[in-house]
């Protein structure tokens, strides 16, 4: 049954978008109990999914604790940190280490603000066979193609958001203290570096990329979250009947 609307689907994909319209004959609501979405009804339901998941994501991330209170994408120390914390916390450094975690966090939720408008713009973008790929893709596969087509882009635009926002909340400042304890430690060979931009920046896309696809997958098997007529044809055409 899917197998079959698929295939109608990429041809479609194939096809200009002004010229393309299903036939009578090609109309399969009477085996799966909807109308057949249309080109344009493709590219559209897709750019709405895409914008609800990519907009719900950034502004659940850019709450409070939108990173700091997520266990699963919550930024921690810099991996060539984690021996330093370990170091600062015996010398009864802890208040210190905690609210760099705290800080590193806070520069994330913050620059999460900016995140939306880009991943609309990314939108704008995709064609009618990024559209088909993406409705008769696995479950991720939205996410993958934000991964594709945003990443480097993504990075140079939101490096300098991290960059104000580390500095903004104390960050910068907080971990240059850390990294200054640690480096006076007696016979500690491995010095400390204080620069966390690219590191956050990194870790703040991660998060976003987590909660995008947590979002996709909420869209595609749960039927409350479509929340408009198109999202409901477009999606409930791929539904087994």
């Amino acid at each position: 049954m899917k197998k079959g609307i698929v295939t109608l689907l990429l041809a479609a994909a194939c096809l200009p978008l002004t010229s393309f319209d299903y036939a009578p004959s090609h109309n399969l609501a009477t085996v799966t109990g909807l109308p057949l979405p249309t080109n344009t009804e493709i590219i559209s339901g897709l750019k709405q999914a895409l914008e609800q998941g990519t907009t719900k994501s950034a502004t659940q991330l850019s709450a409070l604790n939108g990173y700091f209170g997520n266990a699963a994408i919550k930024i921690l120390m810099p991996p060539e940190a984690q021996k330093a914390e370990k170091a600062l916390r015996k010398l009864g450094l802890n208040k210190l280490c905690d609210d760099v975690v705290l800080s590193l966090n806070r520069a994330a939720e913050d620059a999460a603000k900016q995140a939306a408008p880009i991943f609309v713009d990314a939108v704008k973008q995709m064609s009618v066979q990024d559209a088909a790929n993406i409705l008769t893709g696995s479950n991720d596969a939205a996410t993958q193609y934000f991964k594709r087509t945003t990443t480097t882009a993504l990075s140079a635009q939101f490096k300098p958001v991290i960059h104000t926002s580390l500095g903004k909340v104390g960050a910068t400042n907080l971990y240059t203290q850390m990294a200054t304890q640690y480096n006076k430690i007696p016979l500690n060979f491995s010095k400390l570096n204080p620069d966390l931009d690219d590191y956050v920046t990194q870790k703040a896309i991660d998060g976003l990329f987590y909660q995008i696809a947590l979002e996709e997958l909420n869209i595609r098997q749960n039927l409350t979250a479509r929340t408009t007529p198109i999202l409901q044809k477009v999606f409930g055409a791929l539904d087994k009947k």
